[in-house]
This record gives structure tokens, C-alpha cells and sequence, in this order.
């Protein structure tokens, strides 16, 4: 419908009992000590398209937590409004006038991994930058898709990604029910594989979020164990997808590092919930590092 598919068998009987566990120790396998003679081109280019006047927040958020996840050099293009905010608080990221067309291409053609959705909005201006994004992206990159972008998707069947770059989705359910046809009740294990399979390129990655968020890739279906009810509040979503970014920049094994991003973003919510009520995604995006560095220590 909205991508070329290549379609793969499904088991209609899958249940929760045959889901993979995702637990600590996916953080101490991908998870590695930096070496030494290191620079920041080690480790990836990421663009974040986000953040429109009335929705700011989310492109600084998700663009900060690719920041502290580690990623070597990060863009933020958004809407102008934006850039003081942003560098009043992260001066270390670059950011670019999203209605410069010719600048917003060229850093499209220069990043390893590719964000685009937190914040974008739904008017001519969202639509035209995923246009460009879907046209411009190659084989060779990883376009995560997210918020606005799947909404603009699942209104606008008719676009396609041009090329077989890495595709990963972050819907949270009502997204993934826009963009799959099926009802939150209807989203079962098989059903939300077997549309994966039918309607998206062979090779996607779909993060569903949810209480216990799965993540689906090559055939295999990855629980979440980490988080807490803390963790509910706006911007959670958009931390997310710049977690995921950072590391697949870093970590180049898209499924691993995607699956390792869930579990990260959910284990520095239940630290903050452990002293506070209530766990703000700029909060989580402190803990980040400290806890890759405990991980990649082990």
C-alpha cells in the first residue's frame, strides 16, 4: 500500500509465549567500550527533521537524546522558531532553516541515519519535507519514521521510499492502526506481523509502542521488559526515536541496535522512577550515558 512489499509467511498461532524477552543483557552485547583512537566520525551522522513552531519540543527532545546516546554529529532541521531553544540548551548540535530545500538535501545525502516525524505536523510544509526525505534517502541509509510522518503516511498512501534504505517505524498503536487498518483490539502478535509483511519492504523494523513494547524484525518478535508507568507523559515517544537513531548510527546492526534502544530508553525511566513520581524525558535523557558506560563496562 504505502511501501513495495515482499511478502513473508507468517505463523497465524503466534502468542506471547513464543515472543523473545528483551533484558539487560542485550545492553552488555551491543553495548562496547569506545577504543581508543577514536573521532566522532566513528560514530554516525544523524538528521533529525522535527519539530514544527507549535510542536518544538519534540525535535529538541529527540535530537538531544541521540546527543547523549552517543551519536558522532547531529542536525536538527526544523522549523526556525526553534534554533535559539535549541542551542540555548545543546550548543553541540547543528541546526538547519527546514525551508531551505537545497541545505535540508545535502544534509539528507551526508547522514548515516535519517529521523523524521516528532513534531512535524500534518500541513503543505510537513508533506513537502517527507516527500524530499522519501525521494532523496539510499540503500545505504537507516529513515526512521515517526509521530506526523506516519500519520502524513497512512493519509497519502501513494508515497513511496525510492530506494532499500534500513526502514524503521516507532507508531505507538493508534499510529500503527492508522497506518496497518487493524483496531488497537485487532493488534495481535500475527496480524501486526502478517501486515508488516504484506505492506512494507522485507527488511523493516517496527517498533509498536505500548505497555511491554515489541519490536518486530526479521521474522521475530522482541518483548520489551524494561519501564514504568512513569515513563507516561509527552515526549517519551520522541526520546525514543533519537535513542534508537544514535545507536544504530553507532552500533550498525539495525535490529540489535533498535532492540537495545527500547530496552535503554525503558531502564532509565525505572531509575528515575525509583525516587520520582513522575519520570520527564528530558530527565532520561541525562541518564543515558551513564548508564551506557555501566553496560559497556561488563
Amino acid at each position: 500500500m504505502i511501501f513495495r512489499a515482499k511478502i513473508k509467511l507468517t505463523d497465524p498461532q503466534i502468542g506471547a509465549d513464543q515472543m523473545i524477552p528483551v533484558t539487560e543483557q542485550i545492553l552488555k552485547k551491543v553495548i562496547t567500550p569506545r577504543p581508543a583512537e577514536s573521532h566522532k566520525g566513528n560514530y554516525g551522522r544523524v538528521v533529525v527533521i522535527a519539530g514544527s513552531h507549535t510542536y518544538g519540543g519534540a525535535g529538541i527532545m529527540s535530537a538531544s537524546a541521540a546527543l547523549y546516546a552517543g551519536a558522532g554529529l547531529i542536525t536538527l532541521i526544523s522549523d526556525l522558531v526553534n534554533r535559539t531553544a535549541l542551542h540555548a540548551q545543546h550548543p553541540e548540535i547543528m541546526f538547519a532553516d527546514w525551508t531551505d530545500q537545497k541545505l535540508v538535501t545535502q544534509l539528507i545525502d551526508g547522514a548515516n541515519v535519517i529521523v523524521i516525524g516528532p513534531g512535524l505536523g500534518l500541513d503543505n510544509q510537513a508533506q513537502e519535507l517527507l516527500t524530499l526525505t522519501l525521494s532523496q534517502v539510499i540503500n545505504a541509509q537507516t529513515l526512521i519514521l515517526d509521530g506526523s510522518a506516519l500519520t502524513l503516511l497512512s493519509q497519502t498512501p501513494e508515497k513511496k521510499i525510492q530506494s532499500d534504505a534500513q526502514l524503521i517505524l516507532t507508531p505507538h498503536q493508534e499510529e500503527w492502526h492508522r497506518l496497518s487498518g487493524l483496531n488497537i483490539a485487532e493488534q495481535t502478535p500475527a496480524k501486526n506481523q502478517e501486515v508488516l509483511a504484506a505492506k512494507f519492504p522485507e527488511s523493516t523494523i517496527l517498533v509498536l509502542k505500548q505497555h511491554h513494547t515489541q519490536t518486530y524484525a526479521d521474522g521475530q518478535i522482541y518483548e520489551n521488559t524494561s519501564g514504568s508507568p512513569a515513563m507516561a507523559t509527552g515526549g517519551m515517544g520522541d526520546t525514543l526515536t533519537g535513542i534508537i537513531a544514535a545507536l544504530v548510527a553507532q552500533f550498525k546492526q539495525p535490529v540489535d541496535a533498535t532492540v537495545t534502544a527500547v530496552y535503554l530508553h525503558g531502564l532509565a525511566g525505572q531509575v528515575l522512577a525509583e525516587t520520582q513520581y513522575v519520570a520527564l524525558p528530558s530527565q532520561l535523557i541525562l541518564e543515558l550515558p551513564v548508564l551506557m558506560a555501566k553496560y559497556s563496562l561488563k
